[in-house]
């Protein structure tokens, strides 16, 4: 599983980044995760506003950190 992480680096790009690596380890999913912080390589995965949370290629969540539920969700 592969997971991307869309942001610069803001408050709300960390918290997103919290909870997925929260929620990774809470359902003990394995899963490589990438942060993207170039604004280029943000535009070419469709996304335009951050934070946003990739799975496998499927954008989840754009322009707001997850609930942790929400992840595990995604996660299963």
């Amino acid at each position: 599983m592969k997971i991307q992480i869309c942001g610069p680096g803001c408050a709300s790009c960390e918290k997103a980044e919290m909870i997925v690596n929260e929620a990774l380890a809470e359902t003990g999913i394995t899963a490589e995760v990438e942060k993207v912080d170039d604004f280029a390589d943000m535009a070419r995965l469709g996304v335009l506003s951050t934070p946003a949370v990739i799975i496998n290629g499927e954008t989840r969540c754009v322009g707001r950190a997850p609930k942790k539920t929400e992840v595990i969700k995604w996660l299963r």
